[in-house]
């Protein structure tokens, strides 16, 4: 907001930041001549940033996100420029489509069928977008169509036609070439036949010339061998020479070997020598005597005199090292050898010795005994190199010859190797010939075997090459439909698939784009194996769900799964759990973790119970936002990069069963629906039933579907074999032996498949019609769920999961009663099942609910047997829908339009039904018919004419809706009970003791509350019954409380204690936690057999789905009824209560009395004002300590205290909660009728009708079951005169219930019919503004005043009742002002002139829907009327102040217009107190009704006090014969009143015989408490003669009001 703003966001940059900005600036300042101060660098900046800062933000308008934004940032709308981007236009479709679609190959005719596809995509998106309008009016369920979902089929597209072409080809390749094999191998048998033939004679002639060839080769053979035996002689004598000249040769070497080694490192040691080592020697000018020994040894040896200067001389020679290293030591003269002997004996004549005088006289020394020791080796050698010489000379001669001979012995060899060659040749080629005739014979015989074997196939083959080639040219138009399905129809139901497929279809075959006539997604991308083994997963058979497989594995984005009965978890889990599946739930807080590891392994992950947002660090993900880097495919996990393995799967799923996910999150995943299909529910429960009651046949139908999954891959495998054997086999395929033995073993385990197959399918035929015996009970189950299902739009909390529906399911199975009759068996399965299911259901549901649920039962089970039709069942939801009254016919006198129209609309839609002639009946006898339906039950009364044969049960209930409408309710209740039993309209008391047993450790018990219900004594009173009072341990749950109830259920856990956490709808944030808590309890080891759970909550949206589905849930309210209320009181009184008082005879009587009022005071809530001002919550408790007192008060005291006994229970325990005097007049007044003298009295009745009363004396004496008794045979409908009111409170009552009935179970129903068109809402609301704001009158200017209205009195001042007028004017101008400008704002708000605020906001929202808006209701007068009828009262309130502001004071008042009447009423008496100098609290009106009804009436004002006008009565009348309060006319809800005079008294005394009659502003009565101690909605009490007791028409809420609610 700051950055568009300002461009600035304040403390974004520390202190250190800041300096290096302005470093940086500082330059571009000083360019631009700016003064270089820190402030001036600064703003410079932000200029720049201001300038140069381009910000794009897209917000998607969907939900409230944008809205919110742009209130709280001003700036959004203000510093933005803002375009808004619509739906693209189908011209944009197509051209996107027509650039993707450009390089496509399409074959023939390319053109025309791009263009057609192309048109196509943009229809598809269009038609999508439609049916999501359509489906979100019908069902309620939200789905975004976004151009990623058009981007997206186009992509599918593309890359699955490529791929199913490429798979479409290979099929048609390897079947084409085992085909081209087949065929070749047929037309090669013939040429083989005649190939065999000319073979024979030319294998005879091969045969004789081998065997003349044998016969020279054998002779010539024998003289090579004479000839090789004396060649080897000779060449052994040859080798023993060879071997003798070698042992010389190797003697001469050893003796050499002696003498070398020390020549070659004196050799060495010279080398080693530098011209300094020489030099050195030289420069002694007297050498030590070693080094003159070796110098002398050295002149000797070279034949030089051997004194010190020759040895000088030698050494200074400079071939002096080579003359050494190249000396001929092979002819030292022995002479010169003897002289060297005295210096080699010399001991001193060692290197080592020499050494330590000199290293260069070291190397000489080595030298010279090298040549010593040489020559003697020599000298031995010698005489052998001679003998060597002379055998070597020899041995060469004895080669020569040998050669000689060996050469002759080759040619001997060579002829024979010749004749043997062409020997073996010729046999060679005989072998050929054999093997060829052979081999031809055994290629026939192969060639047989594969034409007789693979015959068949090669004829299926051929078929199945034109069908594959027929259908790869279908492709086109198949995939096109397929990739629009996975694309788009994921979050649709079935039958919007369906239909949405249909016209794809049809629009494809129009356009002359091939495409199967009965499309079916699962016929065109599902692999039949695949699908049996998702079915064997958990995947329901259906072909709903076969295509949800499709949609999850096949789908460009990640599945997001809508799976309220977990159905796609189980499937999910059950296949990838060999891919080791990685489960998370949405809160974990490890989702990141586990994806990394996951991704980085390539094993799928399940993230669990999304909600309708998800986490935006998994986006990366479900974006698929990988890239590449240094060669490795990477993706961004929270923040690291993670190397991306291509085997990663992503699921998730959500419990919630209508999520509303916004575009946001559309685009980002495929979202399905996997919500379970009847279809497929029936089937589910079908095998419950069938495994329930014919084991066998189920376990033989399970098996045959995994032996049929197998064999029929094992032969699709086994095809691919053949095929594959065949495509990749090179040459003649007949002489692959291997290849044709594996080709005929393939071809006969295929046919024993096959056959296996075959039979198997027949036996599957059999077993599946023996199971389909079995439907009506799986159909029924089926009926029963979905009817459970839809509970949960009427109630958050009403939540059961599938699961616990098929375990309550399979247990009526096991306990219904048993019968060899399988139709005896069937009824009895379905009755038990039907009515166990509703019991276990109902004691979850709240009263209202328990009718609306047993009839919803009800008529889903005649709906599904066809007893109902649509037709019926809509007429009696919705009656004649919205009808044209000018087009009826006459109505009838005595009947309502609404009623006409209904009895119109029958007759023309329901002849079938019986309705054929309806409206004459009624236009010609209504009078009948209304006489005959003017009793208590309606439904029962008979029918004038024959219309009671004609008529079915349902038919009268749609009678019952047209003429007695509030009787609705109480017909449906009896129709439930003739229908499916007396027992669904019974609702026992909660009784603990029989749904205890249904619990367990890992299964919470949850108390659903109303408001005021407290069932922590219950609780606490079955659990001291249990002897676990005292293990018993509770806690309220609220802010900081969470992680309290945290260590109690983990300590409880190990203990076996019992945890009740009461009041769980006020720890919204510890919800999550609870959910995670309770669905650990299954899979925890550790936690205590006794332990239990239980939770009270109010009903919340927010409460854990999977605890609410997983829990036993009871509803805790107040019993509806007075037979209820008491059937539940009684319960739990027990026979030690019953006997604990001293005085047992009065006690129990007035025991029943306090129970009875307890009851009354209850029930009288239904009846709304009428009942009570304020609905109080009165509860157990208040019973409970009022009866305690009682027993007390009895007790204690001789005589009943009565007064005591009223005041402690009527003014302190029930009067506690009273807030408002006039409903504590009441409640003392309803009291003191069952704390009186007369109740101890046998005779003593409640009401008039004398069924009820305190049971006698003489059955309260044989115990409490006597009262049980009598209150179980108390009638179920209660009369309107026990509560002391008229006849009229109970239509009103029944009217509102049955209102509420039909609008509960309409609102279960999809939305068809009404279809779009019209006014936008906007368009709606600005014209509304238009039209008040020309209506609102102008504000009432004291300008206007006439000449006597603002007269001052005689001391100049005005008086109360001018004063009054001026209140009066302000207030309406305040509100006028209000009302004009907030219509003009919100004008300019709707064009977008002005933010749309919040408060306008609401107020669009409130003029959509008729609601007076909550910004004109601060600064209005009190009111219920809805917006138009508002809008006139506002216009005729005014009217009355202009009248009484220019023609001066009126001669009556119109109470009704006025903002603050209590104001009026104290300016009236005002005025008389100074008119006759009374003190003003000595005054009270007194009040007399006159005989004028209106204002207009009244000619002249009275001479004290005023004349008020405009009152109406509710729930009495003024009867104008008699002049006093009368009972209201039958079906007269309120009654006016006349003009009343209201005259100030002195000290005025009413009487007492009067019935003192609150005056209300408007009929809801309650208001706030105001500082005087009454409500702000009293005006006063007005006094109305009567001829009855005043408490009888205070138990009837009598009461004046000024205005009505419409």
């Amino acid at each position: 907001n700051n950055i568009l703003n300002s461009g600035e966001v304040p403390n974004l940059l520390a202190s250190d930041e800041w300096e290096r900005v302005i470093a940086a600036v500082t330059p571009a300042c000083t360019a631009l001549g700016i003064p270089e101060t820190r402030d001036n660098v600064k703003l410079h900046f932000i200029d720049r940033v201001r300038e140069n800062l381009h910000i794009v933000l897209c917000m998607s308008p969907v939900g409230n996100a944008f809205r919110v934004r742009c209130r709280q940032f001003p700036s959004l709308i203000n510093c933005c420029t803002i375009d808004w981007y619509d739906r693209w236009p189908a011209e944009a479709l197509q051209s996107v489509s027509t650039q993707f679609f450009e390089q496509l190959d399409l074959g023939d005719n390319a053109d025309a069928l791009r263009s057609a596809l192309c048109t196509m995509c943009s229809e598809i998106h269009i038609s999508v977008v439609k049916m999501a309008e359509r489906f979100h009016s019908e069902q309620r369920r939200r789905f975004y169509v976004t151009p990623k979902s058009f981007l997206e089929l186009i992509s599918l597209y593309l890359s699955m036609l490529g791929e199913q072409r490429e798979k479409m080809d290979a099929a048609i390749s390897r079947l084409s070439v085992g085909i081209h094999k087949l065929t070749e191998t047929n037309e090669l048998v013939s040429g083989m036949k005649e190939e065999l033939n000319e073979l024979q004679p030319i294998l005879k002639q091969k045969t004789q010339e081998a065997e003349e060839l044998l016969v020279r080769v054998a002779k010539d053979s024998e003289d090579a061998a004479k000839r090789e035996a004396e060649v080897a002689i000779e060449a052994d004598a040859t080798k023993k020479m060879e071997e003798s000249t070698q042992a010389i040769a190797d003697d001469a070497k050893r003796d050499l070997d002696l003498a070398l080694p020390a020549f070659e490192n004196a050799l060495k040691a010279l080398n080693a020598l530098s011209k300094n080592d020489i030099n050195e020697i030289k420069s002694f000018a007297k050498p030590p005597p070693l080094v003159r020994k070796v110098m002398e040894c050295v002149c000797l040896l070279l034949g030089q005199p051997t004194d010190w200067d020759s040895a000088k001389k030698v050494l200074s020679d400079s071939q002096f090292m080579n003359k050494l290293v190249t000396y001929d030591k092979d002819n030292i003269p022995p002479k010169i050898i003897k002289g060297v002997l005295k210096y080699y004996d010399d001991p001193e004549f060692e290197p080592e010795v020499v050494q330590k005088v000199s290293l260069a006289a070291k190397s000489l020394c080595m030298w010279c005994r090298a040549m010593k020791v040489y020559d003697e080796v020599a000298k031995d050698v010698e005489p052998k190199k001679k003998m060597l010489a002379e055998s070597t000379q020899k041995l060469e001669d004895a080669r020569a010859e040998l050669k000689k001979v060996q050469d002759e012995l080759q040619g001997v060899r060579d002829r024979v190797a010749a004749l043997r060659k062409q020997c073996d040749d010729t046999i060679a080629e005989k072998e050929r010939l054999v093997d060829q005739a052979n081999q031809t014979e055994m290629r026939l015989k192969r060639a047989g075997k594969l034409t007789s074997g693979l015959g068949d196939e090669s004829v299926r083959w051929v078929s199945t090459v034109e069908e594959l080639t027929q259908s790869r040219s279908d492709l086109t138009g198949n995939i096109f439909v397929a990739s629009a399905c996975i694309a788009y129809y994921g979050a649709f139901t079935s039958e919007y698939r369906n239909e949405l497929v249909a016209s794809w279809a049809t629009g494809c075959e129009e356009r002359n784009i091939p495409v199967l006539s009965d499309f079916r997604l699962s016929k065109v991308l599902a692999d039949p194996v695949k699908v049996r083994d998702w079915n064997i997963w958990g995947l329901p058979v259906d072909d709903y769900s076969t295509e949800n497989g499709i949609l999850a594995t096949r789908g460009k984005r990640w599945p997001l799964c809508i799976d309220p009965q977990s159905q796609a978890n189980k499937w999910v889990k059950n296949m990838e759990s060999k891919n080791s599946l990685k489960v998370v739930k949405s809160n974990d807080p490890n989702i990141l973790r586990a994806l990394e590891n996951s991704i980085r392994l390539g094993s799928p992950v399940l993230l669990e119970d999304v909600s309708e947002e998800l986490d935006p660090s998994i986006d990366p993900v479900l974006q698929k936002q990988v890239f590449k880097q240094q060669g490795r495919l990477l993706i961004r996990v929270g923040d690291s990069d993670v190397d991306y393995n291509d085997s990663f799967r992503f699921y998730m799923t959500t419990k919630m069963p209508n999520p509303h996910y916004l575009p946001e999150v559309c685009i980002k995943v495929t979202i399905i629906n996997f919500t379970v299909t009847i279809k497929g529910l029936e089937d589910q429960l079908l095998g419950l039933v069938v495994r329930e009651e014919r084991p066998d046949l189920e376990k033989q139908k399970n098996h045959l579907v995994l032996s049929m999954a197998a064999d029929n891959k094992q032969l699709k495998d086994l095809e691919d074999k053949i095929l594959r054997l065949l495509s990749t086999s090179e040459g003649n395929i007949l002489d692959n032996e291997t290849l044709i033995n594996t080709l005929s073993d393939s071809k006969i385990t295929s046919g024993v498949i096959q056959r296996r197959v075959k039979e198997a399918e027949e036996t599957e035929k059999e077993i599946n019609e023996t199971r389909l015996t079995y439907t009506p009970a799986a159909v029924r189950g089926s009926i029963l769920y979905f009817v459970i299902a839809d509970l949960a739009n009427i109630d958050p909390m009403y939540q059961f999961s599938l699961e616990y529906f098929t375990n309550l399911f399979h247990v009526c199975i096991s306990k219904s009663i048993k019968s060899d009759v399988l139709e005896t068996r069937l009824a009895n399965i379905m009755e038990y099942a039907s009515l166990n299911i509703y019991r276990n259901v109902s004691r979850g549901l709240f009263g209202e609910h328990k009718t609306i649920y047993a009839f919803l039962l009800t008529t889903s089970i005649m709906r599904a047997r066809g007893e109902i039709s649509p037709a019926q069942w809509m007429t009696l939801l919705t009656g004649a829908g919205v009808f044209d009254e000018a087009a009826l016919p006459k109505c009838p006198d005595g009947l309502e339009v609404v009623q006409w129209a209904q009895v119109v609309h029958m007759a023309n839609k329901l002849p079938g039904e019986g309705f054929a002639g309806f409206d004459d009946e009624i236009k010609q006898n209504s009078a009948a018919w209304i006489h005959a339906l003017e009793v208590a039950e309606p439904h029962k009364a008979a029918l004038p004419g024959d219309w009671d044969a004609r008529l079915d049960a349902f038919g009268r209930l749609l009678v019952t809706r047209v003429f007695r409408v509030e009787k609705l309710v109480l017909a449906c209740a009896d129709f439930v009970a003739e229908k499916m039993g007396v027992e669904y309209m019974e609702n026992p008391p909660l009784n603990l003791h029989e749904v205890f047993p249904d619990s367990t450790k890992a299964t919470p018990l949850v108390f659903v509350l109303s408001t005021g219900a407290d069932p922590m004594s219950t609780i606490l009173r079955f659990a001291a019954e249990r002897n676990y009072d005292t293990r018993t341990h509770s806690i309220s749950l609220g802010q900081g409380q969470g992680p309290v109830a945290d260590k109690l259920i983990q300590e409880a856990c190990r203990s076996g204690d019992w945890v009740v956490l009461s009041n769980c709808h006020l720890a919204k944030s510890w919800m999550p936690k609870l959910e995670k808590v309770v669905e650990a309890f299954p899979n925890s080891y550790d936690i205590h057999d006794d332990f239990r759970l239980w939770l009270t909550s109010m009903p919340v949206s927010y409460f854990p789905v999977p605890v609410l589905q997983n829990s036993i849930k009871m509803t805790f309210e107040p019993p509806k009824g007075i037979r209820a209320n008491l059937k539940g009181t009684w319960a739990t009184v027990t026979d030690v209560m019953w006997d604990s008082c001293t005085k047992p005879r009065l006690w129990h009587k007035l025991l029943f009395g306090i129970t009875f009022f307890h009851a009354v005071v209850q029930e009288r809530r239904k009846f709304g004002p009428l009942g009570w001002n304020i609905r109080y919550e009165f509860n157990t408790t208040d019973l409970e300590v009022s009866m305690e007192t009682l027993r007390m008060f009895l007790d204690e005291q001789e005589e009943i205290p009565w007064d005591a006994l009223l005041y402690v229970s009527g003014q302190i325990h029930y009067g506690g909660r009273v807030t408002d005097d006039w409903d504590r007049r009441c409640l003392m007044c309803i009291l003191r009728k069952y704390y009186s003298a007369q109740i101890l009295e046998d005779a003593y009745f409640f009401d008039e009708s004398g069924e009820y009363f305190a049971p006698d004396h003489s059955d309260m004496d044989e115990g409490v079951g006597a009262v049980r008794k009598y209150v179980e045979g108390l009638p179920t409908q209660d009369g309107v005169g026990l509560f002391g009111l008229h006849h009229n409170a109970r239509i009103t009552f029944e009217t509102q219930e049955t209102l509420k009935l039909l609008d509960t179970i309409t609102a279960l129903q999809p939305r068809t019919g009404g279809g779009a068109g019209g006014e936008s809402p906007e368009e709606m609301v600005s014209a509304l503004c238009e039209k008040l704001e020309g209506d609102m009158p102008v504000k009432l200017d004291r300008e206007e005043a006439g000449l006597t209205t603002f007269e001052p009195n005689e001391k100049g001042d005005l008086d109360s009742l001018q004063i009054v007028l001026l209140h009066e004017m302000s207030r309406f101008n305040k509100l006028l002002a209000r009302v004009k400008q907030t219509l003009i704002d919100l004008r300019k708000a709707i064009k977008g002139l002005v933010v749309m605020s919040g408060e306008l906001d609401s107020m669009f929202g409130s003029m959509l829907i008729n609601k007076v808006p909550l910004l004109w209701e601060k600064v209005s007068f009190l009111s219920l009327k809805p917006l138009s009828s508002w809008v006139k009262d506002l216009q005729s309130r005014v009217a009355f102040f202009r009248t009484w502001l220019v023609q001066g004071r009126p001669v009556c008042f119109a109470m009704p217009a006025f903002f603050f009447p209590q104001g009026f009423m104290t300016g009236a008496l005002q005025l008389h107190a100074r008119k006759y100098a009374i003190p003003i609290d000595t005054l009270n009106f007194s009040f007399d009704v006159l005989l004028e009804e209106t204002l207009e009436e009244v000619q002249e004002a009275p001479e004290d006090g005023v004349k008020i006008s405009g009152f109406f009565m509710d729930g009495a009348r003024y009867d104008r014969e008699t002049r006093m309060v009368a009972d209201s006319l039958p079906k007269v809800m309120t009654d006016t009143v006349p003009v009343i005079h209201f005259k100030p008294t002195e000290n005025y005394k009413r009487n007492t015989a009067d019935y003192e009659c609150p005056l209300y502003k408007t009929a809801v009565r309650a208001g706030v408490l105001s500082t005087t101690g009454q409500s702000t909605n009293f005006v006063i009490a007005v006094d109305l003669p009567t001829d009855r007791d005043p408490n009888y028409w205070v138990r009837m809420g009598a009461a004046l009001l000024c205005a009505l609610s419409d």
